[in-house]
Parts: C-alpha cells; sequence; structure tokens
C-alpha cells in the first residue's frame, strides 16, 4: 500500500494553516492550538520543514516560524520530499538504484514510468490548493469488495 506517514499529514496540517496567514509568523504554540496538534509535534515538524527549507524561522521573543515561499509556490512533492525523501515506489525508482536484479528486470522501466507521473502529479498541487476548504466528498467505497464479488453498479445499491 502506498501511504504517506502521519507525521507527512501532520506536518500539511500544519503548513495548510500556515498558508491561510502566508506572511504571519507563527509560534509553535499558535499553530500546535489551531491545528490539535501537541505542541511536541508541530515543534518536531517545524524544526524539519525549516531544515527543508519550506519555512523559516525567527528566533527571540517576537520569533516564529513563516513559509520560506507563497503557498502556490510549495507542492505537495515538496512537502513529501521534507518529511519522507523523495518519491520512490520501487528501489529503482530512486536515483541511487542497488536492485542486483535490474539488469534483467523486465518491470522496472514500467514502474520508474509510474513514478515520475506520481512524482508529476504530486508536483502540480499546490498548498494553495491543499490549504481550501473542500467541498469534495469522497465517494463510498465498500471495503468488503473482494476480487471476482459483484460490485454493486449504481450509488443506491452501496
Amino acid at each position: 500500500m502506498l501511504r504517506l506517514s502521519k507525521l507527512t499529514d501532520y506536518a500539511t496540517v500544519v503548513l495548510a494553516h500556515m498558508a491561510t496567514s502566508p506572511d504571519a509568523l507563527h509560534t509553535a504554540a499558535q499553530v500546535a492550538a489551531c491545528t490539535h496538534l501537541t505542541p511536541a509535534t508541530v515543534s518536531k515538524l517545524l524544526k524539519t520543514l525549516t531544515r527543508a527549507g519550506l519555512v523559516s524561522s525567527f528566533r527571540g521573543a517576537q520569533g516564529g516560524y513563516v513559509l520560506a515561499r507563497p503557498p502556490a509556490r510549495i507542492s505537495a512533492a515538496d512537502i513529501i520530499d521534507a518529511m519522507e525523501g523523495p518519491v520512490a515506489i520501487t528501489e529503482c525508482s530512486t536515483s541511487h538504484s542497488l536492485c542486483e536484479l535490474e539488469s534483467i528486470c523486465r518491470t522496472g522501466h514500467a514502474w520508474q514510468r509510474i513514478n515520475r507521473a506520481i512524482r508529476r502529479a504530486l508536483g502540480e498541487v499546490t498548498l494553495a490548493e491543499l490549504s481550501k476548504p473542500s467541498t469534495f466528498r469522497a465517494p463510498a467505497f465498500n471495503f468488503a469488495a473482494t476480487i471476482g464479488s459483484k460490485l454493486p453498479m449504481k450509488p443506491t445499491e452501496l
């Protein structure tokens, strides 16, 4: 399963909160209170995001954190890279591939193409978009369905 870590998810929540006032200084305590995350988690995330260049920090009594770039110039890929490293769904999708089967593998090129498509899609979604309130409702998903079972064809059959 492809899944982001909770810290990456929380980092997106923190950045989305900061994107609502992108030029304002935000304290870790204020961000924690507004996002309902623990102060320790927010502090850890802000330090990581600062090291990655997505957030700038200012020390002192009047200090805090501010987005290092406008929300429209921070992508979902940037956030994932900062928190988890570059997206690589298979070993051969990394820039430093160490797969011992690479020379005989028939599927590597396809996985690399898929990885590039995922990376491109993540690069196209900005923090400005991520921070907007959504009216989108995900369709119901039948988790009990298995391969070969008959899935409902109409929304009323869900």
